[in-house]
């Protein structure tokens, strides 16, 4: 009885968990058209926060109001993902899409969307 309750109680977890796709307004990138657009380009976000990727690989993140920068390295796969793996270890994959508004915008894999400034 406490396993079926379990499982039955991860249901929910898992089927949230797919739900970080694009909208079918989102248009994705190729991985050549995703890497020239971002390699050696920084793009900042609506609070401010910027991300830059490097021509050699590096990424940095530097929060908004001077709150620290991460260190990283990043590379582009081929369905319009960029996977960054950060000196301290951790690890992350983001979609990168053209929103319906024509923004850059970055979909994490909670579902959360982050349009960029123009």
């Amino acid at each position: 009885m406490f396993r079926s309750v379990l499982l039955l109680g991860l249901i929910p977890i898992a089927l949230s968990a797919q739900n970080w796709g694009p909208r079918d307004s989102d248009t994705l990138f190729d991985k050549s058209a995703l890497d020239d657009r971002l390699r050696g380009a920084t793009i900042t976000f609506f609070d401010n926060g910027r991300s830059r990727f490097f021509d050699d690989g590096r990424y940095t993140y530097t929060y908004a109001n001077d709150g620290g920068t991460g260190y990283g390295y990043f590379t582009v796969l081929d369905d319009s993902r960029i996977c960054i793996e950060f000196v301290t270890g951790a690890s992350r994959c983001d979609l990168y899409v053209i929103d319906a508004e024509g923004r850059l915008t970055v979909i994490t894999a909670a579902g959360d969307r982050f349009p960029t400034r123009p």
